[in-house]
């Protein structure tokens, strides 16, 4: 299976508000569409940030005790820049994106910076849904005849809720480790667990008897 990219999880029909737009309308488009951010573009689709639920009600706070406005408009309440992806990216860096910046969302635009979709945490995460035997059926396969060249017979897989769990025994010690990348990189592993041996020292270095985290 390929590494999925943005483009294919992205939601392509964005709810969106432009600079002006109140804050009343605002709350209106998060309570009709059940969302709880939106991008805020110009009149070209290019993101100039991106409001969330966060945004209003901080909005309103620092309004207590002030002289209020005449209006509020999604550009007072936006955060900006906008952290944006492309549809290329991939999955995984694109959560690691999210995660790194503590955003929920992130709009996607294309080479000319416009609006094209959104990807959220739910998005993003649905590549972990895979069954465990899609998983193991496929890690079998990349470690018999991909990366690590070896037999599918000579190592024995198992998954359980994302975790692939490697046993047995190869030639060469640098393969234990060629292995455990393989497993690892494939879509909706969530973590690897290393329980390989090996019968030849050819000096590589070995991975450690567990990895497990986050892709």
């Amino acid at each position: 299976m390929p590494t999925r990219t943005v483009g294919e999880v992205m939601a392509r029909d964005v709810v969106q508000a432009g600079p002006t737009t109140s804050f009343k309308e605002v709350v209106r488009l998060l309570d009709h569409h059940r969302i709880d951010g939106l991008p805020v573009v110009d009149t070209d689709d290019k993101v100039l940030g991106v409001l969330s639920g966060s945004d209003l009600v901080c909005a309103q706070a620092c309004r207590e005790g002030s002289a209020p406005p005449l209006s509020v408009t999604a550009q007072d309440m936006m955060s900006s820049p906008a952290i944006t992806v492309h549809p290329e990216q991939s999955v995984a860096d694109a959560a690691r994106l999210m995660e790194r910046r503590g955003v929920e969302r992130l709009p996607v635009v294309d080479e000319a910076d416009r609006l094209i979709g959104i990807a959220t945490r739910r998005d993003l995460l649905r590549v972990f849904l895979r069954a465990d035997e899609d998983i193991r059926r496929e890690v079998t396969e990349e470690i018999g005849g991909g990366a690590a060249e070896l037999p599918s017979e000579r190592v024995l897989v198992s998954v359980r809720d994302g975790v692939v769990t490697l046993e047995g025994r190869v030639r060469l010690r640098s393969r234990v480790r060629e292995i455990v990348h393989a497993a690892w990189r494939l879509e909706g592993v969530v973590g690897v667990v290393n329980g390989l041996g090996f019968r030849i020292d050819d000096g590589g270095e070995p991975a450690g008897p567990a990895r497990t985290g986050r892709a």
